[in-house]
């Protein structure tokens, strides 16, 4: 009977240890994170171009006489060179053309065409849009009172948009360097993520587990975000060259309607359309028609090539992580986002998926003796 209180006072003094060490446990992870937090989005991204550009980094490095880290650094320049001159063109353009249209609305030079005769007979909104169309034609600052109090907010978010497009080339450029970094030591940080994953699951799902988040992020990276890239830098490097308005924002239409699967010819269509119209048939049209409508339809070879490979994640779950990250990360959440949902879809279907580890029980009835019935 007096060994209960020093019973109960035992499992009070346990339980307070290990609250403690939660407690000091949790502090500690704040602290890192805080630390962590300004370098996650590059730290990311140079992980994401790490495992999808690993196998290419291995076979350069066989051909280099196993000299895996000669292969990382002419990598790294190679995407240096290739990307960096289209990247800082869109960029200025975006940033550009967003100013550009702020300063025309605030300065009242903004001037809005006439409709064509035939809107009005569109069916059920013809004559309303024509209407509007045709009053904000006559009198701009009638339009600009109604749409005043909207154009502010969402010139702010343009003008937000636009200052990170220069962030996001900065952090893809330290980004690839890092991921060099990363693909010089790959075959340590494999043996690191399997050993992570196990230590969480177990030495069956481990290994597992780490496969699934390597295959996730190459299928992600290499068959939607990477084809969208393609084809805006395509598309818009195109755009900036023939001197078309808005191009920057135009191609990052294109990266949006790439990632969401959705023709891209919903953008090119009505910019051929536009310059025919502006400029006249000639050779340089019709180089750019040839070539913007090409770059458009470069998705149906590249699909059977890089998509389909390791994982299929459902388009909802791109689109979702790519609008996500894009509103939380700006223009780099627009390729980290993606990749980083579809892992996390991957590794919850992946949970449900897994059948439960029922432990069979026995039945008594059948261990009866039968000399005791």
């Amino acid at each position: 009977m007096e060994e209960k209180p020093f019973i109960a006072i035992s499992s009070s003094r346990a339980l307070l240890d290990v609250l403690i060490r939660a407690g000091l446990i949790a502090t500690l992870v704040l602290f890192c994170y805080d630390i962590f937090h300004p370098f996650l989005n590059v730290m990311l991204w140079a992980l994401i171009l790490a495992v999808t550009l690993y196998p290419l980094n291995q076979k350069l490095g066989a051909r280099l006489g196993n000299r895996y880290g000669w292969a990382a650094i002419i990598l790294v320049l190679f995407g240096l060179l290739i990307l960096m001159v289209p990247l800082s063109l869109l960029g200025a353009s975006v940033a550009d053309s967003v100013k550009g249209g702020m300063h025309a609305m605030e300065g009242g030079t903004l001037e809005i065409p006439p409709p064509p005769a035939s809107v009005e007979n569109w069916p059920l909104i013809g004559a309303p849009l024509f209407g509007i169309w045709q009053h904000a034609s006559q009198d701009l600052s009638w339009a600009f009172k109604e749409l005043a109090p909207h154009l502010t907010n969402w010139g702010k978010v343009l003008l937000h948009q636009a200052a990170g497009v220069g962030a996001g080339i900065v952090v893809f450029v330290v980004a690839l360097i890092v991921a060099g970094l990363i693909m010089t030591n790959g075959e340590r940080g494999h043996r690191t993520a399997v050993a992570i994953t196990t230590r969480i699951s177990g030495p069956v799902r481990g290994p597992q587990i780490a496969e699934l988040c390597t295959a996730t992020i190459r299928a992600v990276a290499q068959g939607v975000v990477g084809i969208a890239f393609i084809q805006m830098l395509l598309i818009g490097v195109a755009l900036v060259i023939m001197g078309i308005p808005a191009a920057g924002i135009l191609a990052l239409m294109v990266l949006l309607l790439g990632i969401m699967q959705l023709p891209v010819l919903l953008i090119t269509v009505p910019v051929v359309i536009y310059v025919f119209a502006h400029d006249g048939v000639s050779a340089s049209t019709i180089i750019f028609t040839v070539w913007i409508v090409l770059a458009g339809l470069s998705d149906n070879v590249l699909k059977p090539l890089l998509l389909g490979r390791g994982v299929a994640v459902p388009m909802p779950v791109v689109l979702i992580g790519a609008l996500g990250g894009m509103v939380t990360s700006g223009i780099i959440g627009l390729f980290t986002g993606p990749v980083i949902l579809a892992v996390g879809y991957e590794l919850f279907i992946g949970w449900v998926d897994q059948p439960a580890d029922v432990t069979p029980v026995p039945d008594k009835s059948r261990d009866v003796d039968p000399e005791q019935i």
